[in-house]
């Protein structure tokens, strides 16, 4: 900017074809009528021819469909007034000089330094915006509809935060039941899982029957803490097995119950406590010799 600006003080004066394009322009979008596209397209021509182009804003207010003209009046008084009285000094290096002065004080160092992280996130995430809307509605169609980007971002936004709540809320989900199928009951002996089974088999919870089956079954192959201590899931614990193969009827029906949300039927738990039973029959026999 300190070097951009010196160069507008030294800058040649528009010539006076400049100033009639301003001032024809005016004439024309003055006797319009509301909605005329035969006089925003002569007003843009007759802009155009003298001003080159360099003034994009009141080019679109005339290019709109329906024609801005309002908004281009207001931007073209303004500019004519700006040209009947432009700004110009007499020194223009010592002007110059002020303003890199100016420029470099400390309140402005900002200005010298680059985005940050954020900024650059920021614009990015902007930058894909544009390029959805433009692929999804072309490249006029906002300029037609007049809607102001803030709502495309919001729109956007929302969805990206829709996105991340149902991400969010699926593996919830699936971690609280692997906590619920790991860790329902504390540190207990294998016999103490088995007949939880037995009872909660009779009350018609078989979900909660087969839990306590494997439950027993893990606490016989890794010892009583690794139903809530061990960082292996039960189907690594039922890999210690002699046959892990057999565990199947007993294993699966779990997984699908615990994990997939199914009920399980008395044909299947009847398979689960099958397949449970060589694991249970040693530590019951255990349990009478104790006694």
């Amino acid at each position: 900017m300190g070097l951009c600006w010196p160069l507008t003080a030294t800058a040649e004066p528009l010539p006076p074809s400049y100033r009639q394009a301003v001032v024809d322009t005016i004439a024309i979008v003055s006797s319009a009528e509301p909605g005329d596209v035969a006089a925003a397209q002569k007003a843009l021509a007759a802009l155009d021819a003298g001003t080159s182009g360099s003034q994009p804003e009141i080019e679109q207010d005339l290019r709109t469909r329906p024609p801005d003209f309002a908004d281009a009046k207001v931007r073209l008084h303004a500019l004519l007034d700006a040209l009947s009285s432009p700004a110009s000094t007499a020194d223009p290096a010592q002007a110059g000089q002020q303003l890199h002065q100016v420029l470099t004080m400390k309140r402005y160092d900002p200005l010298h330094q680059p985005p940050s992280l954020l900024d650059r996130v920021s614009q990015w995430i902007q930058d894909r915006l544009n390029d959805l809307l433009r692929l999804l509605f072309g490249g006029g169609a906002r300029r037609g509809s007049q809607i102001p980007e803030v709502y495309f971002y919001l729109i956007g936004a929302a969805l990206i935060g829709a996105a991340a709540v149902i991400i969010f809320r699926s593996t919830r989900g699936h971690l609280s039941a692997d906590a619920v199928a790991r860790a329902p009951m504390g540190p207990r002996a294998p016999a103490d899982f088995f007949a939880e089974a037995d009872r909660l088999a009779r009350a018609g919870d078989r979900v909660g029957a087969i839990r306590a089956l494997c439950a027993g079954v893990a606490a016989t192959l890794a010892g009583e803490h690794s139903w809530t201590g061990s960082p292996l899931t039960v189907r690594e614990i039922f890999q210690r097995a002699g046959d892990p193969a057999r565990l199947s009827p007993l294993l699966l029906p779990f997984e699908a119950a615990i994990y997939g949300g199914r009920d399980v039927d008395p044909a299947t738990y009847e398979r689960a406590e099958v397949a449970a039973a060589p694991f249970r029959k040693p530590v019951e026999a255990e349990g009478d010799k104790a006694a």
